[in-house]
């Protein structure tokens, strides 16, 4: 299992994330740049972007991450 997961054109590692919106973003602002996308909430206070297949495939590579390390896997280390 890859350590990173790709959100709009950034490799983040997934242990950065905090927090993925359900719902996606909408304040009916004229000129705002996030509507209808997913707010993913990283650490240090920076937040990304993801469209709906961005925050899906976010979601499962975290679910699969926490049932490998139930498992005793995890990230796969570097040789």
């Amino acid at each position: 299992m890859s350590i990173f997961c790709r959100i709009d054109d950034k490799h983040l590692p997934l242990y950065r994330v905090l927090w993925v919106a359900a719902t996606p973003h909408f304040c009916g602002e004229p000129d705002c740049q996030c509507e209808g996308r997913y707010e993913v909430a990283l650490e240090g206070g920076e937040s990304v972007w993801a469209n709906s297949k961005e925050q899906s495939n976010l979601m499962e590579m975290i679910e699969e991450w926490q049932n490998d390390d139930e498992r005793g896997g995890g990230f796969e280390e570097p040789e």
